[in-house]
């Protein structure tokens, strides 16, 4: 929701505030502390140009009418596009966002406003119009600001802002021609870089304050071929934490193949008859099925409101004993992952599902106080503008002891996924729907006639269950996964080793 004037408005427990002033500072950033250097928050206080004074009395301000806790989330972002088309780099864009939130909590209810435009006159109206949440006097008093300096899981060599958008043109050029190069069908491209640079300030009333910087970079391309009149396309990606040091001749040539081989196969591939039957779900991509179906069942803002059909299984065996599900926020320059939460927590790991057993649910800071337990660092937010809530970073099932070719051998008749595109899932139920570009048939034991364009249709617990197999090609998907909630957008990345669901409800020809 986006509220433009500037008043509060109060429905189910929230407050927001809008304000669509131009922000008062946009200057530029210490390069050598952008690189990603432990350079913490007198850096963050100078970018932001807020005083140790003026944050204590934001916070005091916000805890005035008797709320329980509060905090302050800064953030300056920079997006840079450049696409190509047509055989050629011809389109660019450019934006800054620049803003900062206060949240106030007051037993299970949340007060929250943002502003566009950082004053001190304008934080203090911001953190009363989130106070209002509570309905009493001031119990508490913001304590001593303490720097927190969180790990650093993506060290970047070279900022993005100190490249100019004629030198990353060259890549998207490259990989144009390399994916004309390697098939004569070819017919169109479509490619962009996409890269991101944020500078993160966050202080509570409890004393913690860190400074964070986070980095993006997606690199994709479309391919469309035409073999006599049939047209087929298809995609390939790579994102990852990083600075421009992942440009490089070796990705465009993983990216170009990727995308060629996999618009190439869809010629050779029909659609399959429907019905329930054995699915090998394959390496890497298939991973976007545990994060949809059985991720988001996880997190305990729905557990907590017993919505999840996980809400009452918490320490009891789910799947199979050779099963473990982790959300991992460390991995070194994974979409995913994140130095620290947007709630002061260290980015870390955590095991959802330990040999078959559910071990852990995804926690911010309120669910991880309802269960009377320490957060796992899940609290995740999409800008300044919008509360953290519980959300996935890099969702993966890790290697079992089963080779690829051994699942594939059990299979009498069946279906094997190889890339997934998107997917519908009832978080209450568990029951889902999603989408496989191609595969290919099993049968008898062998991988025969490509497919393409099916539905696989299931119920996420049920499908967790019925997993009877997980081979030991763990794989990572570093696409560009995008995980929507309640309305906000937090990049994800999923990934899982083969695995063989006994039965799942395949729709395709009739």
């Amino acid at each position: 929701m986006n509220y433009n004037r500037r008043e509060f408005i109060k429905t189910g427990g929230m407050v927001m505030l809008g304000s669509l002033a131009a922000p008062s500072f946009l200057g530029g950033c210490d390069r050598n502390a952008a690189a990603g250097s432990a350079i913490g928050i007198a850096f963050a206080m100078n970018h932001f140009q807020v005083t140790d004074n003026e944050l204590k009395k934001v916070l005091a301000a916000a805890l005035e009418k008797g709320g329980d806790y509060a905090d302050l989330f800064f953030e300056h972002s920079f997006y840079n596009s450049v696409g190509l088309q047509d055989g050629a780099v011809n389109s660019a864009s450019s934006y800054i966002d620049f803003g900062m939130g206060v949240r106030v909590l007051s037993g299970d209810q949340t007060g929250y406003a943002y502003i566009e435009n950082i004053s001190l006159d304008e934080m203090l109206k911001a953190a009363r119009t989130a106070a209002r949440i509570a309905d009493g006097t001031s119990r508490n008093e913001p304590v001593n600001i303490t720097e927190k300096i969180p790990g650093n899981y993506y060290t970047v060599q070279t900022p993005w802002d100190t490249v100019s958008t004629k030198e990353k043109a060259p890549y998207l050029q490259a990989l144009n021609d390399k994916i004309f190069a390697l098939d004569k069908r070819v017919i169109k491209v479509n490619a962009g870089i996409n890269d991101t640079t944020s500078h993160i300030f966050f202080c509570n009333s409890e004393g913690v304050a860190y400074y964070d910087y986070r980095p993006m970079i997606t690199f994709s391309a479309s391919c469309i071929m035409q073999e006599n009149d049939r047209i087929e396309n298809s995609y390939a990606a790579r994102a990852y934490r990083m600075g421009v040091e992942f440009l490089s001749d070796e990705v465009v040539d993983t990216i170009a193949g990727e995308a060629v081989e996999k618009t190439s196969i869809l010629f050779k591939a029909v659609k399959p008859k429907g019905g329930e039957m054995p699915v090998v779900m394959g390496a890497g991509g298939s991973g976007i099925l545990l994060h949809e179906a059985i991720g988001h069942a996880f997190e305990a803002d729905f557990n907590r409101k017993n919505i999840s059909i996980f809400s009452d299984k918490w320490n009891k065996k789910v799947c199979n004993e050779n099963i473990n599900v982790v959300d991992d926020g460390t991995i070194p320059f994974n979409r995913g992952s994140i130095n620290i939460d947007d709630e002061g927590v260290d980015g870390q790991k955590t095991y959802i599902v330990r040999e078959g057993v559910l071990t852990s649910y995804l926690h911010d800071r309120i669910s991880a106080r309802h269960y009377g337990i320490p957060s796992t660092g899940n609290g995740r937010r999409e800008s300044f503008r919008l509360m953290p809530i519980p959300r996935m970073r890099s969702t993966y099932m890790e290697a079992g002891n089963v080779s690829e070719a051994d699942m594939i051998a059990e299979v009498k008749k069946g279906i094997y996924a190889a890339n997934f595109t998107n997917g519908q899932v009832q978080i209450g139920a568990g029951d889902f729907t999603f989408f496989v570009k191609d595969g290919f048939l099993i049968e008898n034991g062998k991988l025969t006639q490509p497919i393409k364009d099916i539905n696989i249709i299931g119920n996420g617990p049920k499908a967790l269950a019925d997993i009877i197999m997980v081979g030991n090609n763990y794989k990572m998907d570093n696409g560009t996964w995008t995980c929507g909630k309640d309305g906000q957008s937090c990049p994800v990345t999923c990934g899982m080793p083969s695995a063989l669901v006994s039965k799942l409800t395949v729709g395709g020809e009739s």
